[in-house]
């Protein structure tokens, strides 16, 4: 799809443009990375790259299929309801990159589909949002946008702590272009702002 001002103006456009920029991104932090490194957990809660992709392809298989009638056609059993707790956020040993990456292929490729066969306000029904379920395609794109742009985000910075890879998007860094030692600089200046500030209350007041 291009960038051009014609597509710009074209509201129904823009959302999916803006979707599928931020799914090319997110698949974009997996590239050139060892199998270890893509399932390696980098945070408390054990985020990792391959997992993020195997949840994405697993929430756009499910809203872009059964939610608008058209349904994904495959059984995946860590959405079972019996399923272990964040089953859908990691990859097992007997689930191969190939394998999650392949899901990943074919739930934007249902995706693509489903945009083709619909208008973006045909209706659509979310079981798990209760009273709310009742919606549309458009409502779904929206909240896509904005689940699938999170996780572009912990992708960002798993990746950046993985092997210093950043950027914005492939072949758009959005970064200073500077050499190590300048960032190096810079991180060691806002570690001494950070060390400086005080531990003793929190500096945002909820109440």
């Amino acid at each position: 799809m291009s960038d051009d001002a014609t597509t710009l103006e074209d509201p129904d456009a823009t959302l999916l443009r803006y979707l599928r920029v931020q799914r090319d991104t997110l698949r974009w932090k997996l590239e050139g990375l060892s199998e270890r490194g893509l399932r390696m957990p980098m945070t408390a809660t054990g985020t990792n790259l391959l997992g993020l992709a195997k949840h994405v392809a697993s929430v756009v298989a499910g809203y872009l299929g059964d939610c608008v009638g058209r349904p994904f056609g495959e059984h995946l059993p860590w959405d079972d309801d019996d399923a272990d707790d964040n089953a859908d956020m990691w990859a097992t040993a007997d689930e191969s990159v190939e394998s999650v990456l392949s899901l990943w292929d074919r739930a934007w490729a249902h995706a693509d589909a489903t945009f083709a066969a619909l208008p973006l306000d045909a209706p659509a029904h979310v079981p798990w949002w209760g009273d709310r379920g009742d919606t549309t395609l458009h409502r779904l794109v929206v909240h896509l946008i904005a689940e699938v742009a999170r996780h572009a985000g912990h992708a960002d910075v798993v990746r950046e702590a993985l092997d210093g890879q950043a950027g914005l998007r492939q072949g758009v860094s959005n970064l200073p272009d500077r050499d190590a030692d300048w960032w190096a600089d810079y991180v060691a200046r806002l570690r001494a702002v950070a060390e400086q500030a005080s531990d003793e209350r929190p500096a945002i007041d909820r109440g």
